[in-house]
């Protein structure tokens, strides 16, 4: 039935809501202030408006930060770690190399468990999947009780080679659940990383039994408030990956949700990146919060199978994103006589000064207040209107400390923040051989407009895109994903020894199970397909890179190792910047998506042009230190084919896009913002 498609999409300040209406093909977009104390409040609080009546909901999807902000936070719950005897330290000695080689104090990553929260379990499999010694059962029994007396929530269990023979972790499981019930939160480390790497494979596991209670508890509040309110669609929850999957699925797989909100906005450029025709594309997000960078390459999200968070290592498909503490409530303080700005945020409460909340401290919301750069009267909607009086208290305060006056403290405040997202842009790019002045950048959240273009002159961009619903594009763009299941084994094979027919064989058994995994996703078998790849390196190298295959029976055919070795050698140069053709080269780990189409919303065209640029009113705006009468367009009153030059304001209910001097904005067929480079 056509109805309501609605996103959700939970930040650290504010709570977006899209919704997609299949009879007429028009968006709603509904904002309101994130509520910390209980999500499901500020979450309802977005939707009643938007969709007033349940049953007019046909799909809803889900992004949140709950599990992510629980990891950063170390807010997650006490786990109970199971490992094998003689290898149960692998979690805290991790890995040698310092990651920071001239950082003189340089420590590694602080584990989610101490030492004494590890149980050691005698019992071994070898390398090669086969048994050397029993399960030690009664262990396990002991770990039980432990369990239960030391006040723990969550278990992992990681034992010594379970990717290649499960046997002992599922028998652990069993045991675990007859002495403690069946509601006891297990993670085990061969189905939330079923690869290779003991540390990596056993720090996912205990990510997960880490975060799990606090995914699960929340996904069940909210999913209890929507039943309440009559909402019968299934709630989807985003993945790190890109896709989408049921909330049931996400709380046995907590994991997969924890970049769940962020990954919305790269879906959402990678769509926008298919409208206007440009596959190279840099999204920036900048929210309340944080600044995350993400890429589309080749008009397709960068995902990787490894992510860091707080330097831990987790083994999972994840969209590769760079985040910064840079927000609009971002406080800038002094240290050692220098401006910094970031990360500590003001947050939804008590927020920047201006919100006039209890806040004093001044961020870079108050700055671009106090430069005019914000209306404050149409702010978040006009819902929440800015005392300007408050913001200029704040920045000028911090200004008598450095001897600057209101306005150049403000534009101070402004520039160390845009250089310090700059710099997050550059890793993700620059230090990885990628010249972002070949890329388009896409800006989007509450803050990113008013900033992107300034980012992108520091860079060299030519530019700069606003799409429609800035500050909720993230929710915008989980209504254009699709449910995605991934699935990985361990395959160590030398080049000259390929069995071809028995990969394809593997590989064909992968895509069975996870095609055979959408059943409980609720998706037709007519909308399914699979996705193959093979993990390769060098021989004697150490780490791998993912080299795409046509189809799972591709290596049982002719040629296939010449083949993909020149692939590989394309990925690695592009990757790497050389490669070394006729090398032998190694096989790892095979990989297979499964992806399920459950539709998505198609866009929307607005009207054409039929005159000229509505100004509403020029107000003074301060660039480069001197005042600009500056144009203030509303967002709404623009259509395709307009025109119009800088120094301009475009203002509308999510975002402000500030358009300095010397630039010209074109507004195309699906309502984006074009902003050119500087003008000659």
């Amino acid at each position: 039935m056509s109805g309501l498609r609605i996103s959700m999409d939970i930040g650290g300040t504010f709570t977006d809501v899209v919704a997609y209406d299949e009879r007429d093909g028009r968006y709603r977009v509904g904002k309101s202030p994130t509520t910390p104390d209980d999500l499901t409040r500020g979450a309802l609080a977005a939707l009643s408006p938007i969709a007033p009546r349940a049953e007019d909901v046909s799909f809803l999807v889900h992004g949140t930060t709950q599990g992510l902000n629980s990891l950063l936070q170390r807010r997650g719950a006490r786990v109970l770690l199971l490992a094998s005897t003689g290898a149960a330290q692998t979690y805290h000695i991790a890995r040698g190399p310092r990651t920071r080689m001239y950082q003189l104090h340089y420590r590694k990553p602080e584990p989610l468990l101490p030492l004494r929260d590890i149980v050691h379990v005698n019992g071994r499999i070898s390398a090669e999947g086969e048994e050397i010694t029993r399960l030690d059962e009664d262990a396990v029994r002991r770990a039980a009780a432990l369990f239960r007396r030391g006040g723990f929530t969550a278990l992992a269990v990681g034992y010594l080679f379970s990717c290649a023979n499960p046997a002992h972790e599922l028998r652990t499981r069993e045991v675990l659940r007859e002495e403690l019930g069946p509601e006891v939160a297990i993670s085990l480390s061969h189905e939330t990383a079923n690869e290779w790497r003991e540390y990596e494979r056993t720090s996912s596991a205990v990510a997960e039994s880490y975060i799990g209670p606090t995914i699960r508890g929340y996904l069940g509040r909210l999913g209890a408030a929507l039943d309440e309110r009559g909402v019968t669609a299934p709630l989807h929850v985003m993945q790190s990956s890109g896709g989408i999957l049921t909330a049931d699925s996400a709380r046995d797989r907590p994991l997969q949700t924890l970049l769940s909100g962020p990954v919305g906005g790269t879906m959402g450029g990678v769509a926008l990146a298919g409208q206007l025709g440009r596959p190279e594309v840099i999204c920036v997000d900048m929210g309340g919060t944080s600044f995350d960078v993400s890429l589309v390459v080749d008009g397709k999200p960068d995902v990787v199978p490894e992510v860091r968070l707080d330097g831990l290592p987790m083994l999972m498909s994840a969209v590769n994103l760079h985040t910064i503490g840079a927000g609009g409530g971002s406080v800038a303080w002094v240290e050692a006589g220098g401006l910094r700005v970031g990360p500590r945020s003001a947050g939804a409460t008590p927020g920047p000064a201006c919100y006039a909340q209890g806040g004093e401290s001044p961020t870079v919301t108050d700055a671009n207040l106090v430069l005019g750069r914000i209306d404050g009267d149409r702010f978040a909607g006009g819902r929440l209107p800015l005392r300007t009086d408050l913001a200029e208290r704040a920045v000028c305060a911090l200004g008598a400390r450095l001897g600057l006056g209101t306005s150049a403290m403000a534009e101070g405040i402004c520039a160390v923040a845009n250089a310090r997202m700059a710099q997050a842009i550059r890793t993700i790019t620059v230090a990885r051989g990628i010249e972002p002045r070949d890329f388009t950048l896409v800006a989007f959240g509450g803050a990113g407009p008013m900033h992107a273009v300034f980012l992108a002159d520091e860079l060299g961009i030519g530019e700069v895109v606003v799409p429609r619903f800035p500050g909720a594009f993230s929710a915008w763009g989980m209504l254009q994903t699709q449910i995605r299941r991934d699935l990985s084994e361990p395959y160590f094979r030398h080049g000259a020894d390929l069995d071809g027919a028995h990969m394809a064989g593997r590989l064909s058994e992968l895509a069975e199970v996870g095609l055979g995994s959408l059943d409980s996703e609720g998706v037709p078998p007519h909308a399914r397909r699979a996705e193959h790849a093979v993990d390769i390196r060098y021989a004697a190298q150490e780490y791998t890179l993912a080299v795409p295959l046509s189809h799972a029976g591709e290596p049982a055919e002719p040629g296939f190792l010449d083949l993909v070795s020149k692939r590989f050698g394309q990925v690695h140069e592009s990757r790497y910047g050389h490669s070394n053709p006729g090398a032998p080269i190694e096989f790892v780990t095979l990989r297979t998506t499964a992806w399920g189409d459950l539709g998505h919303a198609e866009p929307e065209r607005i009207p054409e042009s039929h005159g000229p640029v509505a100004v509403q009113h020029e107000r003074s705006v301060t660039f480069d230190g001197r005042a600009w009468d500056t144009a203030v367009l509303h967002r709404e009153d623009l259509a395709a084919g307009h025109e119009f030059d800088g120094p301009a304001l475009v203002v509308e209910d999510t975002a402000t896009t500030v358009v300095p001097p010397g630039h010209r904005v074109t507004v195309d067929e699906f309502g984006s913002l074009l902003i050119q480079g500087v003008l000659a």
